[in-house]
């Protein structure tokens, strides 16, 4: 009885520390947005409809099967040693099988899967999908880097590096998640990403819009998210492609349309319907061949009023 006495105190001083560091776990971590936070429990917060559906099949399905599950193996384990031992049971039974116990853990695991398979399959037909897109940006990544493109808006590919640690840190970013070229998106607008590789297989993961897919030498992978907030949101490469691997971090930065319609100009692109703008050395020679066609012009009426 002893034994089980220090057991029971045991377990109820675990359960009571593991209470008391989820209950103060507010208190020394401020939850960040778009990137990891320190001390955190849990899943960064959600900025897109998807990662909310995610987060909520993780929390309000996934755990509570898994927390149900561990407690009965748990407690199973624990009458069984305690009930069972050879000082409290010295003549063991004979008998091996006992076919209600089998029906029942066999028939339990399979309901509870189909339970889950039930909300993972609509959470994963939604992923998949898309609604109709608002602008499309081509992803590539490469050893160590990523590069994006805007077919849509003829932003041509430009290349996103890893910042600097000083610099990150001077301008107060998270250093190795920081880029020097981020991706940008409006606000509310649907993102296709078309996602590939030039070398090696890598994988474009961006936590707070709950997407996790691998770009592939040769081939072109789909998704896509739509931001409901303004901000700057992180990731990373999430595939093991090298000895850099941990320095091809991505940035999204979700700015207001107008922003973005100003980004695009400023990368020599327009948005879809619109004329492109001239390019001011263009513009500038337009002006002059017309200015000389129109002195040459009288001179050439008064030559054919000669004739």
């Amino acid at each position: 009885m002893g034994m089980g006495k220090r057991a029971r105190a045991m377990i109820a001083s675990t359960v009571l520390a593991s209470t008391a560091l989820f209950t103060a776990a507010p208190s020394w971590a401020q939850e960040l947005v778009g990137q990891p936070t320190p001390g955190g429990i849990g899943l960064q917060q959600s900025a897109s409809p998807l990662k909310v559906e995610a987060t909520m099949f993780h929390d309000a399905i996934l755990m509570p099967i898994i927390t149900a599950i561990c407690l009965l193996v748990l407690g199973l384990l624990m009458w069984i040693v305690f009930r069972y031992n050879k000082r409290r049971n010295p003549v063991p039974a004979k008998w091996s099988h006992n076919t209600t116990i089998e029906i029942i853990w066999t028939v339990v695991p399979v309901l509870i899967l189909m339970v889950i398979a039930l909300f993972s399959f609509r959470l994963l037909f939604n992923y998949h999908d898309m609604p109709e897109p608002d602008l499309t940006v081509k992803v590539t990544g490469n050893q160590w880097n990523w590069t994006y493109e805007y077919p849509d808006h003829g932003v041509g590919e430009y290349v996103s590096n890893m910042m600097p640690e000083d610099e990150a840190r001077g301008q107060g970013l998270p250093y190795l998640l920081a880029a020097d070229e981020p991706m940008v998106v409006p606000v509310g607008q649907v993102v296709q990403l078309l996602i590939t590789a030039s070398d090696v297989i890598h994988a474009v993961a961006l936590p707070a819009f709950g997407l996790k897919t691998d770009a592939i030498p040769g081939r072109v992978n789909e998704t896509w998210f739509r931001a409901d907030r303004e901000g700057v949101f992180y990731g990373q490469c999430s595939e093991l492609c090298g000895v850099d691997h941990a320095f091809m971090p991505l940035q999204i930065n979700v700015v207001s349309q107008a922003e973005f319609e100003a980004w695009v100009a400023a990368r020599g692109g327009a948005m879809p319907g619109a004329e492109p703008a001239e390019d001011p050395a263009t513009e500038a020679s337009t002006v002059e061949a017309e200015a000389t066609e129109t002195e040459d012009a009288p001179a050439a009426d008064a030559a054919e009023a000669v004739q």
